[in-house]
């Protein structure tokens, strides 16, 4: 474990490679899975403001699931997730003409209608942020969902800090993100990494 101000880092973060390949995965951390995305508190508040420049871009059953119960619930462990669709797709989940999913709250943002790009635990996935209170613990979530990405991180050599450093500077910050390269460095050259 690598410590960064109040965040402790899985050295998994540091060691393992990823490289999203969503044209062997077709977006299937979207739509698979139990629960919806993790959400931050103000990310709801967000998403509602975003909903009515997305809701053409849903699907009827993922309207009827917002009509119910909002755009976030909270699930089995008592973690707010995004809503989900016949207990797995995420409620924001689309398809382009190739059958591949996509983000609708991303598309929006893309084009410009919110900056507002999507929840962060999407943007940072597959690391997941769990708040201890005193500390934050950063993770490596591995899910054979991915194993394309893993591939082709390892055929690429990009470590998963590397390949999320836009999220992870969302997240925390760009000094908080340029410590952990420094620490990663210090790391590299007492042969740890």
């Amino acid at each position: 474990m690598l410590q960064i101000q109040d965040v402790v880092v899985s050295f998994d973060v540091l060691k393992e490679k990823f490289l999203c390949d969503l044209s062997a995965c077709r977006g299937a951390c979207c739509i698979e899975g139990d629960a919806g995305a993790p959400l931050e508190l103000d990310e709801v508040e967000k998403i509602e403001e975003v909903l009515p420049l997305i809701e053409d871009e849903l699907s009827p059953e993922a309207r009827a699931v917002i009509d119910r119960q909002g755009v976030a619930y909270v699930d089995q462990e008592g973690d707010l997730v995004t809503s989900i669709v016949g207990g797995k797709d995420c409620v924001f989940t689309c398809y382009d003409e190739k059958g591949c999913c996509y983000c609708a709250i991303e598309k929006a943002c893309r084009e410009g209608k919110t900056d507002f790009l999507k929840p962060v635990s999407c943007h940072l996935y597959p690391i997941r942020v769990k708040d201890f209170g005193a500390f934050k613990g950063v993770n490596y979530h591995r899910w054979d969902v991915c194993k394309a990405a893993v591939l082709l991180g390892q055929k690429e050599n990009l470590p998963v800090y590397k390949f999320l450093k836009e999220p992870l500077v969302r997240k925390f910050g760009a000094e908080w993100y340029a410590e952990l390269e420094t620490a990663v460095e210090e790391l590299k050259k007492q042969g740890m990494l």
